[in-house]
């Protein structure tokens, strides 16, 4: 049931987080339901365990589910409004996070980094499209 794209440039952690979410927004996960460990989760995922246990603990804190040492991890309830806002949030400060690690790893300043993004939104918002990713 959760898959993620390791070719992707949005990160592991946070497409796990997503997936979940959609999952138990749809009603796929209902609660009670018990996922994976996270050891299994990232064999699973061919991920490491890290990964995995970074996005358990982000919907941990969203009240998504819960894990129980020794019990495993479960489903708690069905997405609020504001759960499902949080974890949004939560997804878009990871992709944010990662691309600024991205651009400080290939050197560019705050100020480069800020003027091609202007230029980037300020197509997006033209185009009424958002830009395709890069191969």
């Amino acid at each position: 049931m959760i898959s993620v794209d390791l070719r992707s440039h949005v990160p592991t952690y946070v497409q796990i987080v997503e997936r979940v979410g959609h999952l138990v927004a749809t009603g796929v996960l209902k609660p009670g339901n018990q996922l994976p460990t996270v050891r299994q989760l990232a064999t699973d995922l061919r991920v490491n365990f890290n990964t995995v246990a970074r996005a358990y603990r982000l919907l941990d804190e969203a009240g998504v589910i819960s894990t129980q040492q020794g019990r495993g991890t479960y489903v708690l309830e069905g997405l609020s409004t504001v759960q499902a806002e949080e974890l949004r949030q939560a997804a878009l400060e990871g992709l944010v996070r990662s691309f600024l690690g991205g651009a400080v790893r290939m050197a560019f300043s705050p100020d480069d980094v800020e003027s091609e993004s202007r230029i980037q939104i300020e197509r997006w918002r033209r185009a009424g499209d958002p830009p395709a990713e890069a191969e």
